[in-house]
């Protein structure tokens, strides 16, 4: 008898929880009908694939062997059933996007609006998480779009440069001068005469901005440190403090102003990620090109040409 799908997912449920009574209580069945679906699996495979014999239930070695496929049989079975769900004229259709953090502050919004204008039966998921989590959840079909910094990527993750944000010193507009000469460059060296308030350290932007500091021996008075950009924009619209920031976030705050600063922060290619090979359903194709369209006409940098 070939295994069914129960059999797959009530095994691959035992491997996470390490425990038949906890799996149990996940998939809402009893544990005596989990162990003996899982008992089955084994009669048919011909092998045992967990060891019950310790105090957390363990895959033996036969176990790790199977799951790996039976992980992968699972997403693209769920793969196949969104295809079959995808209508290619966009009158319905799901996209799972995930963004790091900062591009909720300018991206997400206006992105989220167009689709909803021009397709607004996709429903649409969106993820705030890290880098390492967008890219994870790509590789395991947890998620179709990711929007991130250029870098190293793990094998199986394909890129397309969107645009170069740039980051400045931000302050708001009751500061002096900042209405005057919104132009004017700053050295980075008054920044230490400067009281600061930047993105905690959980965020990668802290840390890009962070080495620039360190780069140009700079010891800024960091007054406080916040793990939310709309917080921090309303600190520095409210207060004498300033930031650093991309610049876009200021095209929608007219309180606050962007200060090059002289050297220039280094700038980072924002890119779009997907999974290599992965179906592309027209939502995700018609979010690519919406996204392509929106960064023209926002008037973002385009991106550096591959060297």
């Amino acid at each position: 008898m070939a295994p069914e799908l129960r059999h797959l997912r009530y095994l691959l449920a035992v491997a996470e929880h390490g425990s038949f009574t906890r799996a149990a209580e996940d998939l809402r069945v009893s544990q005596p009908t989990l162990s003996q679906q899982v008992r089955q699996l084994e009669r048919t495979v011909g092998a045992q694939l967990l060891d019950r014999t310790g105090r957390t239930v363990r895959l033996t070695d036969a176990g790790r062997a199977y799951t790996h496929y039976a992980r992968r049989a699972l997403r693209d079975l769920a793969a196949a059933e969104r295809a079959v769900l995808d209508v290619a004229d966009l009158s319905r259709g799901t996209l799972r996007l995930a963004v790091t953090p900062t591009f909720t502050a300018y991206l997400v919004g206006p992105l989220v609006a167009e689709l909803h204008t021009r397709h607004p039966g996709i429903t649409l998921d969106v993820r705030e998480t890290t880098q390492d989590r967008i890219e994870s959840g790509l590789l395991a079909d947890t998620v179709d779009l990711g929007i991130a910094f250029d870098g190293p990527r793990p094998a199986g993750i394909a890129s397309t440069a969107l645009f170069t944000e740039t980051l400045s010193l931000v302050v708001g507009d009751h500061r002096p001068g900042a209405a005057a000469e919104p132009g004017a460059p700053r050295s980075v060296q008054e920044l230490t005469a400067q009281q600061l308030a930047l993105l905690s350290a959980d965020f990668a932007t802290r840390g890009h901005i962070d080495a620039y500091f360190a780069a140009h021996r700079v010891r800024p008075h960091i007054a406080v440190e916040a793990n939310s950009i709309q917080a921090l924009t309303e600190i520095v619209r409210r207060t004498p403090l300033a930031t650093v920031l991309p610049d876009a976030i200021t095209h929608d705050h007219p309180h606050l102003t962007p200060v090059p600063l002289e050297p220039p922060l280094p700038a980072r290619t924002v890119t779009l990620l997907r999974r290599e090979g992965a179906y592309r359903s027209a939502a995700a194709r018609a979010f690519t090109d919406l996204t392509r369209e929106l960064v023209r006409a926002r008037g973002y940098a385009p991106p550096a040409p591959a060297p």
